[in-house]
């Protein structure tokens, strides 16, 4: 369990710290904390750091305070440390305050007399604390989430004295972040690299920000380049869930661009023996928020249709060979670098086989529409106004685009 801004104030000693500013930021976690020795921190920190700043080696003036405040929010510090007293910094002007507050960064108060070895040393040893029994959780909300049946009652001991939660409702939620290839024709490999390491730490900070106003107790895991959040269960409705979601999403998704977050949601269990099942749930959903762009990088297993029938099929050869016999004639026909059959019939399929919007869709003549889907029709072998052909071709469509290997990306 991290060691957050709030419970910095719960350390022993450390009662005569006061939150100033910055409510909202509370709940960030702590990494370090760090003494400001120079004018500027925004070459010394990198993210996370409780930050204490005392004016013995610098003058800290009010445009030197409003300085700091401004690069600490840009650095994504935990919290900004003032000490104040007789000498030195007298008291943090009301600009700092209040602009502290606007950022949403957390601005204390520390007085002279408290000293820093107190509170460095508190800070510390809660930081070695929170780490072991950090690491503890996650290992056992983890091993939760694979399912395991012969382990599940030790481990289930080991939660509640942990103090995991594991009686009510969850639904899991699983994110990733898409667009890497399209990152590093933007910026090239190397630039490429630190912006997706800075966006990864963005959606971090945000995705333990809101794991925190919804359940503090728990943390969001990480499994290679998935983060993986257990949500309460909605107090609102369902359907209000999802908006906000996909208010929260879209509004994160613009300071992320070319980058992509997508967000898959599991079907709500009642307790812990359904966690496995709603982690696989939720990343079947997160594929097809990825695949479809009409999700909008959000999708809910119980929103998927036929597709969750496809996610019940575990054996992946069962649906490759599904597609090779249905669809495999055009997907090779489409290996060149500018594929168009595919496109076509995924745009008259959209269109419920509508010509004109298919061809509008695709920015091409109605007539070179219609060549192409009977040139479709003579490589598949059968007519597409043949209802079971149709259907075929349709379920095809879904499991090809579901694949991780997929190629095709003309749109015309």
């Amino acid at each position: 369990m991290a060691l957050t801004i709030a419970d910095v104030f719960d350390l022993p000693g450390l009662d005569s710290m006061v939150l100033r500013a910055g409510v909202a930021g509370v709940h960030s976690q702590v990494r370090w904390p760090y003494v400001a020795e120079n004018e500027s921190i925004a070459e010394w920190v990198m993210g996370g750091e409780l930050v204490f700043v005392t004016g013995i080696n610098h003058v800290r003036d009010e445009a030197n305070l409003l300085q700091l405040v401004e690069q600490g929010h840009q650095r994504h510090i935990a919290g900004l440390v003032i000490l104040t007293g007789q000498e030195y910094i007298r008291a943090i002007p009301d600009r700092v305050i209040r602009r502290a507050d606007q950022l949403g960064l957390p601005l204390i108060e520390q007085p002279y007399q408290l000293k820093m070895v107190v509170v460095t040393q508190a800070v510390g040893v809660a930081l070695v604390e929170a780490q072991m029994r950090g690491r503890s959780r996650l290992q056992v909300l983890e091993q939760l989430l694979e399912g395991d049946p012969v382990a599940m009652d030790t481990l289930c001991l080991r939660a509640q004295r942990l103090g995991i939660p594991i009686d009510s409702p969850r639904q899991v939620l699983v994110a990733r972040l898409d667009g890497s290839d399209a990152l590093i024709e933007r910026y090239g490999s190397a630039a490429a690299e630190r912006q997706l390491q800075s966006s990864q730490a963005q959606v971090t900070r945000a995705l333990a920000a809101w794991q925190a106003s919804l359940d503090p107790v728990l943390p969001v895991l990480q499994q290679g380049d998935q983060w993986i959040l257990l949500l309460p269960e909605a107090k609102e409705n369902p359907e209000l869930r999802r908006e906000h979601l996909a208010q929260w999403l879209a509004e994160h998704n613009q300071t992320l661009a070319p980058l992509r977050l997508c967000l898959g949601l599991g079907s709500p269990g009642k307790d812990v023996s359904e966690w496995a099942l709603g982690l696989y749930q939720a990343r079947q959903a997160l594929v097809a928020a990825q695949a479809f762009p009409d999700r909008l990088g959000l999708c809910s297993f119980d929103e998927m249709g036929t597709l969750a029938l496809l996610a019940g099929i575990r054996d992946r050869s069962i649906l490759d060979r599904f597609v090779s016999e249905n669809l495999g004639a055009v997907l090779n026909a489409d290996k060149g670098p500018e594929p168009v059959l595919i496109p076509t019939l995924e745009a008259w399929f959209q269109v419920n086989g509508n010509l004109v919007l298919a061809a509008a869709r695709l920015g091409v003549h109605r007539n070179t529409m219609t060549a192409r889907l009977q040139r479709i029709e003579s490589m598949l072998g059968g007519s597409l106004e043949d209802p079971n052909h149709r259907l075929s071709l349709a379920m095809a469509l879904q499991i090809w685009r579901l694949s991780p290997t997929r190629r095709i990306r003309s749109t015309r």
